[in-house]
């Protein structure tokens, strides 16, 4: 039973149209990869998932039944419009974030530390935050958005402004969550970070869902007929080839012809007589597939 489902969502602002028929549901204990170029309605869809603002059309289910007000008290959500009180402590401000979701001033101050220590901020609990930087002021969101531990999180963009060493933290954190069982999903038009972090994604482009499905399955959907292939010598001529380029390193990028799967070339190769030393079929990364289907969909006229 996915742990949230839309339904056919529509929405526009005025005569902009942002979300046009959206469906797709998030599983329990995933990673979830909300994708899409800017203004491609993704922030929209999570506005509507919270009850922040309503749909034209469409529907949303939590648990397994349509959304409650209730529900949401078991969703955590870091939205793209980032916001904290710049005259009071970082330790005030993170337990009243805490106090909003249940937890009793104890217990969220406990937790406050707990997180700002797994931010790599222990230091700045007494800090007021108009002292904290940017990426500093980013980190304290995101702990104050995890530290009531809940079932699902809703990230909108949550590694924009931070270095590569934040990023790879808080993709850790993520990553923990899932372990625990918990549910993420995440708003990014990062595409080697949702390659790298994501189980499942949906592109949206122009309002309208795009691609759909696991990672490994979209990569393999969308990918060119290719394999790497390392051979001790020559690369033997066989008919399923329909191109072969070798890379300075001495390995060879072979095009397998239509209707030939990379099976069907290796048996080709070793029947050839071939030593094959290593062979790879190749998946088309992420960044690959957004480009081509936003580019593609842009030559559309708008619904």
């Amino acid at each position: 039973m996915p742990i949230v489902a839309i339904d056919r969502l529509t929405k526009s602002y005025g005569q902009t149209p942002a979300l046009q028929g959206v469906s797709f549901d998030v599983e329990p204990g995933e990673i979830f990869g909300l994708l899409g170029p800017n203004g491609a309605g993704k922030s929209t869809l999570m506005r509507i998932l919270m009850d922040i603002i309503r749909p034209d059309a469409g529907s949303v289910a939590t648990f397994g039944h349509p959304r409650t007000r209730d529900d949401l008290d078991r969703f955590g959500y870091l939205p793209e419009e980032r916001g904290l009180y710049t005259k009071l402590t970082v330790i005030d401000v993170m337990t009243y974030f805490g106090a909003l979701k249940g937890l009793t001033r104890t217990d969220a101050r406990h937790r406050a530390v707990e997180w700002l220590a797994k931010v790599d901020l222990p230091h700045v609990v007494p800090w007021r935050i108009d002292r904290l930087s940017k990426g500093m002021s980013q980190k304290v969101q995101i702990a104050a958005t995890l530290m009531s531990e809940p079932e699902v999180c809703i990230m909108d963009e949550p590694t924009t402004g931070l270095d590569p060493v934040n990023v790879r933290l808080v993709q850790d954190l993520l990553i923990e969550r899932r372990k625990a069982g918990r549910t993420t999903m995440l708003s990014t038009h990062q595409m080697s970070h949702a390659e790298a972090l994501c189980d499942r994604v949906a592109l949206i482009h122009r309002g309208r869902l795009m691609v759909y499905g696991r990672v490994d399955d979209v990569r393999r959907r969308y990918s060119r007929p290719e394999v790497r292939v390392r051979v001790l010598g020559s690369l033997p001529a066989i008919p399923q080839t329909a191109g072969a380029i070798q890379g300075p390193d001495g390995g060879w990028r072979v095009a397998t012809q239509a209707g030939n799967e990379p099976a069907d070339l290796l048996r080709s190769l070793v029947a050839a007589g071939a030593q094959v030393h290593s062979f790879e079929p190749l998946l088309a990364p992420m960044e690959d597939i957004f480009l081509s289907v936003v580019t593609e969909a842009g030559h559309e006229p708008l619904a």
